[in-house]
């Protein structure tokens, strides 16, 4: 019993399948959204830009400095600071004691420098200038024109008439196209 409502079923299906077919006349809006085919390329050229580029370039070079040196006066002026600060101490009262004593300090220093720096002239070992080497570097800027491409112009052949169109990419031997049918009402 089964089986034979399930052959009804199907034998109804059957019969009304074809009118349901026969009554499509194209006016249910469906659109045509084509079929694909294949056009040979005859021609692919590349739709050449030239654009400015700004590319930075580092040069370096080497550049002799000097600077002055000094034998190793460090206790010879430590104390001759501490003389002079005890000299200008003796000196004014108050505000003008600490004053004479700074200014007693510092001439002390200085001239306790200045005879080490004799004396080491004296013995040879007082070089008034020592070189070395410091690396400097700039950066330039250099600008060259580079190609860019923007595109291909792509000529195809499809059933015997030639086509051209612009393309982002090289289609290669075959170019695929989308072929479509759409009635035109003549008026």
């Amino acid at each position: 019993m089964k089986n034979r409502n399930l052959f009804l079923g199907m034998c109804a299906l059957a019969l009304v399948l074809p009118g349901l077919a026969a009554a499509d006349d194209g006016n249910d809006r469906r659109t045509d959204r084509g079929r694909y085919v294949y056009a040979r390329v005859i021609n692919v050229q590349p739709v050449i830009r030239y654009v400015t580029v700004k590319v930075p370039v580092q040069e370096c070079w080497d550049e002799r400095r000097y600077r002055s040196v000094y034998p190793d006066s460090g206790g010879s002026t430590i104390v001759g600071a501490i003389i002079g600060g005890v000299i200008g101490n003796q000196f004014g009262k108050g505000h003008g004691r600490r004053a004479t004593t700074a200014l007693g300090a510092l001439l002390g220093g200085s001239l306790a420098r200045d005879a080490a720096i004799r004396r080491a002239e004296r013995e040879g070992r007082y070089e008034p200038r020592e070189s070395y080497v410091v690396q400097r570097c700039a950066t330039s800027y250099d600008y060259r024109e580079e190609e860019r491409i923007d595109g291909y112009d792509v000529t195809y052949r499809y059933k015997g008439d030639t086509y051209l169109t612009r393309m982002p990419n090289d289609p290669g031997k075959r170019l695929r196209l989308r072929v479509s049918i759409t009635p035109v009402a003549d008026y």
